[in-house]
């Protein structure tokens, strides 16, 4: 009985606007490691349909303008970045001995956008709950890292609004956190990072479609259709004015249905899932976004890369 209502107790407090995904994660965590979930198997079948909602539902947030505009600026170095990112990944995966599965969650989330990233790719690659909450958690735990020191080092090195909104939208992960580390730096940086994460944000779908390929299983491609709608959402927000009030309240809806699935995420995972995961893929992730974050940085400084 006790375990039920904190569960629905928790289920509440994080669709309130003082919950947010990292915090409806750490709620589930300790959900799931102390007391025993009662509803289990109906949650772990719910979470991942929903995972897949609320991706179509960002898409409603994605202006084509804005995401060509930027993209059309940078898109080789674009593509090279999130190729060299991808590989250099992969490989640290492969030297630490992290799973497969988790090894290309911390490197898409960290060569694209974070959780939304990782919210497309996980279904499709198959993903078990422990491995989309150790993913989600990393990239999570830097992204509040990030979003704390950016803005002081970018004083302490002198990078300009520009500079700083295109270093924070290539090195930090989650696009909400890119809009908190430019605001703090200013209404120029700001612009140039959100434009920039969400041309990069774009790169899921390829990503989501060669990962189907990848991961077919029994000779038969497993085709991401969410993806698609995901697409359309973005053309109907752009393109389509009648009933473009209500697209921000899809798009709120979609964020709190993604903390929710964040939370029912963290619930499914025991002490013995997380110890059979273990630290290496938070490891990755550490490693994996130091080595971006120094080396956009320099090539930013250095003149290579810009707008």
């Amino acid at each position: 009985m006790l375990p039920k209502l904190i569960f629905f107790l928790a289920l509440i407090f994080v669709v309130t606007p003082w919950a947010s995904p990292p915090i409806a994660l750490a709620i589930g965590l300790i959900f799931g490691l102390f007391l025993h979930h009662p509803y289990a198997k109906q949650t772990k079948s719910l979470s991942k349909t929903l995972l897949q909602v609320c991706v179509v539902g960002l898409g409603f947030g994605m202006n084509l303008h804005q995401v060509v505009r930027a993209g059309m600026s940078g898109f080789v170095y674009t593509a090279l970045g999130i190729a060299a990112t991808m590989a250099l990944g992969l490989a640290l995966g492969k030297l630490l001995k992290v799973a497969d599965t988790n090894a290309l969650l911390i490197s898409v989330g960290t060569a694209i956008c974070g959780g939304s990233a990782i919210a497309a790719v996980g279904p499709v690659a198959g993903a078990k709950d422990e491995e989309m909450s150790v993913s989600l958690g990393t990239v999570f735990i830097l992204n509040s890292v990030a979003l704390l020191i950016f803005p002081a080092i970018g004083l302490a090195v002198g990078l300009d609004q520009s500079q700083f909104g295109l270093w924070a939208a290539l090195a930090i992960h989650d696009t909400s956190s890119v809009v908190g580390a430019t605001a703090k730096y200013g209404a120029g940086a700001l612009a140039v990072g959100t434009t920039v994460k969400l041309a990069r944000a774009l790169w899921i779908v390829p990503l989501t479609i060669g990962t189907a390929f990848v991961k077919r299983r029994e000779a038969r491609i497993q085709w991401p259709w969410f993806i698609l709608f995901f697409c359309v959402a973005a053309v109907i927000n752009t393109y389509l004015t009648i009933g473009s009030e209500i697209y921000p309240w899809i798009v709120k809806l979609a964020r709190i249905g993604l903390t929710v699935t964040l939370f029912l995420i963290g619930c499914g995972i025991s002490k013995a899932t997380l110890k059979k995961v273990g630290a290496r893929p938070l490891v990755q992730g550490v490693i994996l976004w130091v080595i971006v974050g120094v080396l956009s940085l320099l090539l930013i400084r250095a003149g290579v890369i810009g707008l």
